[in-house]
């Protein structure tokens, strides 16, 4: 192995600033401990047939390094196509050693992703909204494809908490959270008051039920206790619990996705208009985590005209829209883009933001994944689409 690493030592050596370095015979494959992030190293030519003898112990989706060096690329290429050949994914990371080194972590960030997932808890508080008919999730198969577990609570967890909990408990934070309020429109303090109680009783569940994310069936709540979930699920954005309403399996999946890539609060909203001709999308909803905006007011719930919603205000700036949906959780949306307005239509949720993508906006015309899709800001498609690709999805044009 000493003379491996010198032949390679300028790849090697850029790796090690990074990462424990530990180069191991494919005789001795079984030693590397099953959780370890592994990587097969094509060091010369001549190994192609001993490679695709042995290609079940490679890592699924399998992955070459090759730094072109004693035949390595050349050796590399012959073991992708042989593998294609089988109908089975492989990709070679090959270049100049920076660009190589930055696809290896790029590689391993979605690695570190993944297995931050598995024996995530998301609870399903209430059942999902009945208007969601192409976003259902099998329970079965996000547990088996993605490691996380669905829960599904009864919204009377929620009533029972919330109940219980005094205006005195939560006067304060109210009173806090008005005051970084740049207004507050069509809202009473009662109705703050109560909407702080509800995210309280939500905090609460999440700890009792030791949740990693929430989906609530926010419009089932208005009901029963005549307040929404809007702030509740921006507080807990902001907390970094991925929080999203309707009770959307598919959306609030994604945010937790979306969370484990980029360790970023996102927005879910719905697109609410499409121009072709500039291809500009509109994405709104009555929540967003106050984080991720410059200023926020205080507004009354756009469909029911009750309770608190967040109408936020962004800063222009790079966007990345993403979408995980199927009701196998196996296909996707992603694309970069630019927000470039808060408008204020007062025929849509209340915050509202206009994008101009970098990519077709009639996919949402001709072929989308469903009602809601995720917002985060900066630019996160190259590791949203590494993470994605590892994990077998199909990308949704």
């Amino acid at each position: 192995m000493e003379q491996i690493y010198q032949s390679h030592k300028e790849l090697f050596m850029a790796l090690e600033k990074h990462f424990t370095l530990h180069l191991v015979n494919y005789k001795e494959v079984e030693s590397i401990p099953a959780n370890a992030y592994k990587m097969a190293f094509i060091a010369s030519g001549g190994v192609e047939d001993c490679v695709i003898r042995n290609f079940s112990i490679l890592p699924y989706p399998i992955t070459l390094l090759s730094d072109g060096l004693n035949n390595s690329l050349a050796a590399a290429l012959e073991i992708a196509a042989c593998v294609r050949n089988k109908d089975m994914k492989v990709r070679i990371i090959h270049g100049h050693t920076s660009d190589m080194a930055k696809q290896v972590l790029l590689h391993h960030k979605a690695f570190a992703a993944k297995r931050s997932l598995k024996g995530k808890r998301i609870g399903v508080i209430g059942t999902p909204a009945s208007w969601l008919v192409a976003s259902h999730v099998d329970y079965l198969l996000a547990s088996q494809r993605w490691g996380v577990n669905y829960i599904d609570i009864l919204l009377q967890e929620v009533y029972k908490r919330f109940y219980e909990i005094t205006d005195d408990e939560i006067g304060l934070e109210a009173s806090i959270f008005a005051n970084k309020a740049k207004a507050c429109q069509d809202a009473t303090a009662e109705d703050l008051l109560k909407a702080m109680r509800l995210y309280k009783a939500i905090k609460q569940l999440c700890v009792s039920e030791q949740l990693d994310a929430i989906a609530l069936s926010c419009f089932a709540l208005v009901k029963q206790l005549n307040t929404t979930g809007c702030l509740a699920l921006s507080l807990l954005n902001n907390e970094g619990i991925p929080a999203g309403c309707e009770g959307d399996l598919q959306a609030i999946m994604t945010m937790l996705m979306a969370k484990a890539v980029t360790e970023q609060p996102s927005f879910m909203g719905n697109p609410s208009f499409i121009d072709v001709k500039r291809n500009e999308l509109l994405l709104a909803h009555c929540s967003i985590a106050t984080k991720m905006v410059n200023e926020f007011i205080i507004r009354d719930h756009f469909e029911t005209q009750s309770g608190i919603a967040i109408q936020g205000l962004m800063h222009e700036g790079d966007v990345t829209i993403f979408k995980c949906g199927s009701e196998c959780l196996d296909e996707y949306y992603l694309a970069e883009g630019y927000m470039t307005e808060n408008t204020n239509l007062s025929t849509s949720c209340r915050t509202q933001l206009k994008i101009k993508l970098n990519k077709p906006v009639s996919y949402f015309l001709t072929n989308p994944l469903g009602n809601h899709h995720i917002l985060l800001q900066g630019s996160h498609a190259d590791e949203i689409q590494e993470f994605m690709q590892q994990n077998r999805c199909k990308l949704r044009e």
